[in-house]
């Protein structure tokens, strides 16, 4: 452990994939350690974060979205937001970064051995499901169905597009990918979002009958929670997003049976230091870099209403 627990090591991008562009565009940054030996020394598990810093810019916390089952590289997404996150969207291939961590808990992925996992995202919030869904699908054997539910804007604002494209072909993995509903000034309209976008129904979600097969849906994500509607039983669910996508999503859930302990979310957007000196993230006593970011509902429901 380094004497200065603010100092970062130096890592090199490798590579850098444009997942979405705008004015929030997304980018994921692979990156290694410029010492071999930390790099190969280096161990996190999904659901912790790091610290990455530009120097001359700032730093910014960001939840590490490869798996620990991928050894020599770690990977970050990151929304241009900021100063931090607009100066990292302008490096390229061989520039040098800082990095520091890994910090927080992670998701128990050994407690959850033999159960189904279903995972509900949208936008950004994928980013930190994705370090968890890669894990279990390199594990495939020690869990049962693995249900994912992602959703974005539109088709341009999908992350890891290629990634999810080859999930609709694998029989182990029940994929629903949505967009949401087409606005127009009297509303939201009743139609499909794009082409080959199959339209739920917007008045009671839980009533639609969709073909067979079909992994690609108009509505919001807290809807095909209600079409694709996972049963609670031996399942964990598992949530990020925006926050009133939380919301709705966890009403559902509960909805659908789901209990207070079988609900996860992470909270790593309220890290700032990591380490529990700057008292920035804290909820009541609850320090969300040193008891989090990973947390169970049933311990959210005993936080004060802060979150």
């Amino acid at each position: 452990m380094k004497s200065n627990p603010y100092m970062p090591e130096i890592a090199v991008i490798d590579d850098i994939r444009q997942e979405t562009v705008g004015p929030r565009a997304i980018k994921t940054f692979k990156v290694s350690f410029k010492d071999d030996r930390l790099q190969k020394g280096f161990a996190y598990k999904s659901g912790q974060t790091a610290m990455v810093s530009l120097f001359g810019k700032g730093e910014s916390m960001f939840c590490i979205t490869s798996s620990p089952t991928k050894k020599g590289y770690l990977e970050f997404s990151v929304m241009r937001m900021g100063k931090v996150t607009s100066a990292l969207h302008e490096l390229e291939e061989g520039d040098a970064i800082g990095v520091r961590g890994p910090y927080g808990n992670d998701f128990p992925l050994e407690q959850w051995k033999g159960k189904n996992l279903v995972f509900v995202g949208g936008g950004i919030g994928q980013a930190p499901l994705r370090s968890v869904y890669l894990n279990v699908l390199d594990n495939r054997d020690d869990y049962g169905d693995v249900s994912i539910i992602y959703g974005a804007r539109t088709s341009k604002d999908l992350s890891y597009k290629e990634e999810l494209f080859d999930f609709e072909k694998r029989p182990d993995v029940n994929l629903s990918l949505c967009l949401d509903w087409k606005f127009a000034k009297e509303g939201m309209l009743d139609e499909e979002a794009e082409e080959g976008w199959f339209k739920i129904d917007m008045k009671d979600p839980e009533k639609t009958k969709a073909p067979k097969g079909t992994t690609r849906f108009t509505g919001f994500v807290p809807q095909i929670v209600l079409v694709s509607k996972p049963k609670p039983k031996n399942t964990i669910a598992i949530t990020c997003g925006p926050p009133i996508m939380i919301k709705y999503v966890v009403e559902n859930l509960k909805k659908l049976g789901f209990s207070s302990d079988q609900i996860y979310t992470t909270l790593e957007m309220r890290m700032k230091c990591g380490i529990g000196k700057c008292g920035r993230c804290n909820i009541g006593s609850t320090y969300v870099c040193k008891d989090g970011p990973v947390f169970s509902l049933t311990e959210l429901e005993k936080l004060p209403n802060e979150y």
